[in-house]
């Protein structure tokens, strides 16, 4: 696997040499930091755990800033990249140039959180007519399960909390990596709000 850590910059659209409109999202990926390795003889796989943004002093408990090599700045986001294809060692500094060959990538990202909503909007129902007399336009629908099994079975789709969950996207086009001012570009939309973390990583399915 390979992949960074970044932040969500938000939305724009760039033309191509044909003049072909493709909207983007701009992710703006500063420097990561290794920090630590992990081996098939100590831990039973091998992975990269990758740090990013730095962290204020006041805010670095003892054993959070335990776990950082002496000569780098504690992080405020820590992942691990399972099977790390970039060679690297620990204190290394790694940037948007990893992505320079790749043609495709997954973005990892937590969506937008729209609190607690009613089925039509959570699930996309469809809802009764909208016409007069009806008496039925955006209700749930019948949910009792009569005599047998007399209750509501698990998993049916009802009003709850929406968003605010894991989401990746899948197989988005790399359209340009700029190293000067550690900007990718992707093509379409990535979850999450402006100045979310995400995580870009090479696409597993192309």
């Amino acid at each position: 696997m390979l992949g960074l850590i970044g932040k969500k910059v938000g939305m724009t659209q760039i033309f191509d040499e044909r003049g072909v409109l493709t909207p983007v999202t701009v992710i703006k990926i500063e420097d990561n930091v290794v920090i630590d390795k992990r081996d098939e003889e100590k831990n039973g796989y091998t992975a990269s755990v990758i740090g990013a943004e730095d962290l204020k002093s006041k805010h670095v408990t003892k054993p959070y800033g335990g776990q950082f090599p002496e000569n780098v700045h504690p992080k405020r986001y820590l992942v691990e990249m399972r099977d790390f294809e970039a060679e690297s060692s620990v204190g290394e500094t790694l940037g948007v140039g990893i992505f320079k060959e790749i043609s495709f990538v997954d973005v990892v990202g937590t969506s937008k959180g729209k609190g607690y909503q009613g089925a039509m909007k959570r699930h996309g129902f469809k809802g009764g007519r909208a016409t007069h007399g009806s008496k039925f336009h955006r209700g749930l629908g019948g949910t009792g399960m009569a005599a047998t099994p007399s209750k509501v079975l698990k998993g049916a789709k009802m009003p709850g909390r929406m968003g605010a969950a894991r989401t990746t996207v899948q197989n988005l086009r790399v359209i340009k990596v700029d190293e000067e001012k550690q900007v990718l570009m992707v093509k379409g939309a990535i979850p999450g709000p402006r100045q979310s973390m995400v995580i870009v990583q090479k696409a597993k399915k192309k």
